[in-house]
């Protein structure tokens, strides 16, 4: 160690002894603890920071906890365990308007158990967790409501209890503030009650209902009412078995009479209109100002000046509100008040040396990390495709498209039912129609050459754009409207062209007819797959198609319809396909060229995804179902498609982490949109903007950056550095119709010669299924 070297560490561990003087102060109202005093050196500073900051036990700059009494500039009162410029154990803050929190806190955020209190009278009492109502706890609302259960950042999620004000109450599963799963409804009035499933706060699914006299309903719910197949029992044991709809014209059904039958003057419809008309749920209360949107006037003191910031309660600074402070001074020197701010440049460059010198003496991987470049987020792109115009080689084509979709689609048929029959899925079951150019009975006219067209299985995907919530009019638009497909510039590696829709909704891949052949045989797996798993991962798919083009050639071009995972009102920053595999998993671009439409490929990770932790067990229990149904369908080579849009981003591009000191007021931020703090705290205010965000859609999270080591050329998952980015993340399970025919056999034979059998893509589907869900939980990780 050098001599320079030696007395920069002596300076410091002086710093560190020379704040350490400390006396005991008993004015505390959780007890005795102890107190910093000034020393000589620092009396002016904690003179003035005395005339604001009443009952402040020291001038802020210890590094032990001690008590503190302070009214801060803005009127915010707090009391109680202080440490770092921070609240830090127990304590109390009151806010101006009336708010109060008492209980556990850590370096300035709400951390452990605590009460929270409103103006109005509502209080929650329970675990808190970043400033989020987080864990277990009561939440008693200001009109008498009452809920005990499980919170997830501010809303309730997973098991609960809720006593209502007019005396009904819900026990069950929660998600995202409402009413999901399974559970029971008691209304009082009545004595009626509801057990089984429900979604989005009604019920909606299986489920029963019984009635104070008896009555009974067993069957399928949508929106509060009977929908599908149900049975009414009466007190008598007679009972109406049969398809229920709101709909007279839908519903029919048979009356089964009891041993001692009785004249029936019944009709179904009044379960609709006299039995349920009492059956109203109980809509959930909206909090008025969540405990995450409070902000603390922290008082941060120093020897030459007396600023406050403020955070909010989860400990991140707000931007833009007012100008951000440098961290607590670690050095003194007489040139700490210098005009130029060069001695304060001059102590950062003093501590960076400090710890990279301290590090690299513990390991030079260490050491290396340090020397980490700031990221930058890729070069914007333009947007993605070439229109298809008239004279171009595809143009025919893309309007017998968008003929054959809008004859598929808006053409009348029975209403799609979710039941299907077995038929429903036969390969043989397809549908030819012949387009002339002078058009037909069911065919308008148009100016292209005659073609036919296909649709595979038409009653499945009717019910699967139903399922997956397609509205048929937009659907058409998209496609069919006036503003034309783009195709991508390059095929695929399958050699597959791609096309998008003007508003990037949905993308359009031709196929192979192997490749028609595996969706058709495993379709019936995959409906039921998402028709179970409304958070499944896999990519969705809503037409499958084909034209027949006339003429010498009589080429066929296959194409299925299929959902675009990138259409997100934020822009996506990195793009990663994710297979876990090795070999030739890199992409070949150099960096100048690498711009935000660059798909980037498993050795190019350099993240690892953390998710909230509701977030991620349903993450890792949907991965395993996906992986389940692909293995059990011999599909292999598919990729998890991942899009990340980092929410913290400078004018000059580069992405600020979220522990680091925010940006001055003179670095502007990257226009457009983003989720910012107080974005996510209104979406939290109203549960029902959830729907924007589902698994794997829009998803906020954090990643942490790794680094490999350079001794590990093909180490496929780096080591953390502990620098962490706020992201919006939006994830699925593309390419999922290879099967591991004799192609892949052949290949996986001929490079298990040259290469390491488990580095390549090409593997058996249960091996494939294990190596890529081994490597997907070992990138995604709970966030803690």
């Amino acid at each position: 160690m050098s001599k320079e070297q030696s007395g920069v560490i002596k300076a410091w561990e002086a710093t560190i002894r020379k704040t350490q003087a400390a006396k005991k102060r008993a004015n505390s109202i959780f007890g005795i603890s102890l107190a910093h005093i000034p020393d000589d050196d620092h009396a002016a500073s904690s003179s003035a920071a005395s005339n604001g900051d009443e009952g402040s036990s020291s001038s802020g700059g210890g590094t032990e906890c001690y008590y503190a009494e302070k009214v801060l500039p803005n009127g915010d009162y707090y009391s109680g365990q202080w440490y770092d410029n921070f609240p830090n154990g127990r304590g109390k803050y009151l806010w101006t308007d009336g708010c109060m929190y008492v209980g556990e806190w850590y370096k300035g955020k709400t951390m452990g158990r605590g009460r929270f209190s409103w103006p109005s009278g509502a209080t929650y009492e329970g675990e808190f967790k970043s400033g989020y109502m987080d864990g277990t706890g009561t939440y008693s609302a200001a009109n008498g409501d009452i809920y005990r259960g499980q919170w997830v950042m501010n809303l309730k999620h997973g098991h609960g209890i809720k006593h209502f004000a007019n005396g009904d109450w819900y026990e069950g599963d929660w998600r995202r503030g409402l009413q999901e799963g399974q559970g029971k409804y008691q209304w009082k009035t009545t004595s009626n009650y509801y057990v089984g499933e429900w979604k989005n706060g009604n019920i909606c699914g299986k489920g029963t209902f019984m009635w104070e006299n008896g009555n009974r309903y067993d069957g399928q719910w949508e929106d509060g009412v009977p929908k599908g197949n149900g049975t009414f029992t009466f007190p008598d044991g007679s009972f109406y078995v049969g398809n229920w709809s709101k709909d007279p014209t839908e519903q029919n059904g048979s009356y089964y009479p009891s041993a001692s039958p009785s004249a029936l003057e019944w009709d179904p419809q009044d379960v609709y209109n006299v039995y349920l008309a009492d059956a109203q749920v109980c809509p959930c209360e909206k909090v008025a100002v969540l405990p995450s949107q409070k902000k603390l006037a922290v008082w941060n003191s120093s020897k030459h000046s007396e600023k406050a910031r403020r955070l909010s309660v989860d400990g991140r600074v707000s931007v833009g509100v007012e100008r951000a402070f440098e961290r607590m001074n670690m050095w003194d020197g007489d040139d700490q008040g210098s005009a130029d701010g060069s001695g304060s440049g001059a102590r950062r460059d003093m501590e960076a040396e400090l710890l990279g010198m301290m590090e690299m003496e513990e390991s030079n991987f260490a050491a290396s990390l340090n020397k980490m470049l700031p990221m930058r987020v890729p070069k914007a792109a333009k947007r993605q495709g070439d229109a298809i115009c008239k004279g171009h080689k595809n143009y025919e084509l893309m309007l017998n498209l968008q003929l054959g979709i809008r004859h598929s689609v808006g053409r009348p048929g029975p209403a799609a039912s979710l039941d299907l029959k077995a038929s429903a899925f036969d390969p043989k079951e397809k549908v030819w129609t012949r387009f002339p150019p002078e058009g037909s009975k069911h065919t308008p006219p148009h100016n292209c050459s005659e073609f036919k067209w296909k649709d595979y299985c038409p009653l499945v995907f009717r019910s699967l754009r139903k399922l997956f919530k397609v509205d048929a009019a937009d659907y058409m638009l998209s496609i069919c409207g006036d503003n034309a497909l783009r195709e991508l510039s390059s095929p695929g590696k399958s050699g597959s062209f791609f096309y998008l829709t003007h508003d990037d909704r949905y993308m359009i891949k031709t196929m192979k007819k192997a490749e028609v052949k595996v969706l058709i045989r495993m379709l019936a797996a995959y409906y039921n797959h998402v028709r179970a798993f409304d958070n499944t991962l896999v990519i969705r798919f809503y037409g499958l198609h084909c034209v027949k083009l006339t003429g010498p050639a009589q080429r066929k071009v296959r194409f299925i319809i299929m959902g675009n995972l990138f259409v997100s009102e934020y822009a996506i920053h990195r793009r990663f396909d994710l297979k876990g595999s090795s070999l030739g998993r890199i992409t070949d671009k150099p960096e100048s060229e690498i711009d935000a439409n660059t798909i980037l490929k498993d050795l190019d990770l350099n993240f690892i995804f953390k998710l909230q932790k509701a977030w991620f067990q349903e993450f890792c229990r949907q991965v395993d179902r996906d992986c389940e149904l692909l293995e059990q369908e011999r599909i292999m080579d598919y990729s998890l498609l991942v899009g990340i849009h980092f929410r913290d981003v400078a004018s000059n591009r580069e992405i600020i982490p979220t522990k680091s000191e925010p940006p001055t007021p003179e670095v502007e931020r990257e226009e457009g949109p983003r989720l910012s703090k107080a974005d996510m705290d209104q979406l939290l205010l109203d549960p029902t903007k959830w729907a924007r965000i589902r698994l794997g859609m829009n998803m906020p999270a954090r990643v942490e950056r790794t680094v490999r080591r350079n001794d590990c050329e093909l180490q496929l998952v780096g080591e953390p550095t502990g620098e962490f980015y706020d992201v919006i993340m939006t994830f699925g399970i593309i390419d999922i119709l290879q099967d591991y025919d004799i192609s892949k056999k052949l290949e996986h034979a001929y490079k298990s010669i040259q290469y390491d059998p488990t580095s390549i893509s090409a593997v058996d589907p249960k091996q494939y299924s294990r190596r890529f869900r081994d490597f997907i939980f070992r990138i995604f990780a709970e966030d803690s």
